[in-house]
């Protein structure tokens, strides 16, 4: 076991031990899934939607999670609200920019919350994240095309330095940074795509990693790995069966993670070196 995934195992546990609340303002489409996904990891879900409660929430949560999915006007001024109620008690922010691109409305969206809230992590797939800096990439939906690990490393780097944040660009390889430092992180399997909601809640479970440790790169690292590595159990169990018996599995192997699991099984199998720099602060 090398340091880092020592490291992701403490943190794994320290989550079962504290196991946060995370507010997760999503969309109605994964509601359930990603509710379910904490759950299964360690953390405590609660979904809050309205403007007259989001900021009292957010306030007392270990980490707000924003996903603009189903997006409404409504939910942006939540967003916001329960955004700036947690910046004023540092709270962390961890924002999913779904479909960013596909509508002007949805890039203005996302980009409007990041002008109005202190966001700590921003986690997209690569046509999301270029879209938010200005540069533009094919997308259909909230899916989009995968470029070389080469290129996915210099965008992330380049909307790390533009949004000021750290950013999370995941696809066959994810890479997180925070524009000087970061990981590039090997693992997950191709059924994670045929699951709804597989990337929202990867976005939430960034979000429980963050209420634990503050080093925003830390804490995402050892989410991406720990997921990869659930994700590869998951396909292994589901024996060949398809989406529907992954999903299931997929949730029993976030449950089945312990702070062994970074020397054995999936997560013995990731790949995670830093890109930049001298890796996580």
């Amino acid at each position: 076991m090398n340091p880092v995934e020592k490291e992701i195992g403490g943190l794994l546990d320290k989550l079962r031990r504290e196991r946060p609340l995370v507010h997760n303002i999503t969309n109605m489409v994964v509601t359930n899934f990603t509710a379910n996904g904490l759950l299964a990891l360690g953390a405590s879900p609660v979904m809050a939607y309205a403007r007259e409660e989001v900021a009292d929430m957010a306030k007392v949560s270990g980490a707000l999670v924003l996903n603009i999915g189903t997006l409404t006007a409504e939910v942006v001024e939540s967003c916001i609200l329960a955004g700036q109620a947690a910046n004023e008690v540092g709270v962390p922010v961890v924002l999913d920019p779904v479909g960013a691109g596909a509508t002007p409305y949805r890039t203005d969206s996302a980009l409007r919350i990041l002008r109005e809230v202190r966001v700590a992590v921003v986690r997209g797939n690569a046509a999301e994240i270029a879209h938010l800096i200005g540069e533009v990439r094919q997308i259909k939906g909230v899916d989009a095309g995968e470029g070389t690990e080469a290129a996915a490393v210099e965008l992330a780097v380049r909307a790390a330095a533009k949004l000021g944040t750290i950013v999370v660009v995941t696809g066959r390889e994810d890479v997180i940074t925070d524009g000087t430092s970061g990981y590039i992180i090997s693992g997950g399997d191709e059924l994670l795509a045929s699951v709804t909601g597989a990337g929202c809640l990867l976005t939430s479970v960034i979000g429980a990693f963050a209420a634990v440790e503050r080093d925003c790169l830390r804490a995402g690292a050892a989410a991406l790995a720990l997921y990869g590595s659930a994700a590869q159990t998951a396909a292994a169990a589901a024996g060949g069966r398809g989406p529907g018996s992954f999903q299931i599995a997929f949730l029993d192997a976030l449950a089945g993670l312990n702070s062994l699991s970074a020397s054995s099984g999936a997560v013995k199998k990731l790949h995670i070196s830093p890109v930049i720099g001298g890796g996580a602060r």
